[in-house]
């Protein structure tokens, strides 16, 4: 991209409008582009954030190919599930553009035009040549039936789903998830498993507060709906980022769902590796896996399962969980993976990085 640090500082500086910048887009975006407005669920809060997250990130690694271009392969093949085209692309750049301008006013330059366009144009031609290969082997989306679903608390289910056809996924990658009762409103979750030979998958899902998905999944979902699945995406919870290191996994509540397919994928793969899995709980109710954590333990002796409830565990959804983790003793240049709310992961990651464990062997994503 021409002058990638020229497109950060102009971000930066629209950045300060803050919820405006993404409120104003997709005004724009939906005011020249009407048809568009059904690929968007009706309350759109959580599609503005991650709008500019993903543009954040885009304009972050600018110059960094190696990690921009595959991160623009997967969002266009995730867009695949909401049927865009072309012309969308065009309308999309043309709100992105607006947008630049009316937040940076005079400092919106034609040079400056012309470094966006051409970053655009880059980003629109990297997604729509992802999406036309993955076309040629993969549907837009799958038709996943519910074959069970379990109530494993007051709050928490564990699905099992079989897609309509296969689905190739790494363990710790994530997928988009709608329901019919909520059409265009699509929200990650994490398979709880690795690949199975019949072709199930496990997501475990928490009623959110104020949420529109988890309480429907959790509350209303039975044994027979059909929910629609997007494609897998994500590579920092993935086996291939310990580089064939032992590992030390923390997870908090369903944080938990992306740590045991890493588990799982060991053990149906290889190479074996020294696994410590930490669980977090408020209780013992919390620790809702449990019983299949152990039978894994039981059959896999390089892997250790070790509860944390209560006192050990702290406040676990918004504390962190570093102290009784280190002082059992894990560490020595393992890679630590750490999955589970928010506040969770950002204090348990800076308690690691604060004890010495270097950034490169700290893999995470939060909201979980």
């Amino acid at each position: 991209m021409s002058d990638p640090q020229a497109l950060k500082d102009s971000f930066a500086i629209v950045c300060e409008a803050g919820d405006e910048v993404s409120q104003y887009f997709y005004s724009y975006l939906f005011l020249i582009a009407p048809e568009v407005r059904p690929m968007f669920p009706v309350a759109m809060g959580a599609q503005r954030d991650r709008f500019v997250t993903a543009l954040g990130r885009i304009v972050a690694e600018a110059d960094d190919p190696d990690q921009l271009i595959p991160f623009l392969q997967q969002l266009g093949r995730d867009h695949r599930k909401f049927q865009v085209v072309a012309q969308h692309y065009e309308a999309a750049g043309q709100a992105l553009l607006a947008t630049l301008a009316y937040f940076l006013g005079d400092a919106w330059t034609p040079e400056l035009q012309r470094g966006w366009t051409e970053a655009y144009a880059l980003v629109a031609r990297t997604m729509t040549q992802a999406a036309e290969e993955d076309s040629a082997v993969n549907p837009a989306w799958w038709n996943a039936q519910v074959v069970r679903h379990e109530q494993r608390g007051p709050d928490l289910a564990v699905l099992t789903l079989r897609p309509d056809k296969p689905m190739a996924y790494q363990a710790g990658q994530s997928v988009m998830v709608e329901a019919p009762m909520l059409p265009s409103t699509w929200r990650p979750y994490t398979p709880a498993n690795a690949q199975r030979a019949e072709g199930t998958i496990e997501f475990h899902v928490r009623a959110v507060d104020g949420g529109l998905l988890s309480p429907a999944l959790v509350y209303g979902l039975r044994k027979g709906e059909v929910l629609r699945l997007g494609a897998p995406v994500g590579n920092r919870l993935t086996l291939r980022a310990s580089q064939g290191r032992d590992l030390v996994l923390i997870a908090g509540g369903t944080g938990l769902a992306p740590l045991r397919a890493l588990v799982e994928e060991i053990a149906q793969h290889g190479p074996y590796r020294r696994v410590d899995l930490f669980v977090a709980a408020r209780d013992k109710h919390g620790l809702y896996d449990l019983s299949a954590l152990r039978q894994l333990a039981q059959v896999h002796p390089w892997l250790r399962v070790t509860p944390l409830v209560g006192a050990h565990a702290g406040a676990f959804d918004n504390r962190s969980l570093a102290g009784p983790v280190l002082h059992s003793g894990a560490g020595d240049e393992r890679s630590f993976y750490i999955c589970g709310s928010s506040a969770m992961v950002s204090a348990t990651v800076r308690d690691l990085a604060d004890a010495g464990i270097p950034d490169n062997l700290l893999h995470f994503e939060d909201a979980r």
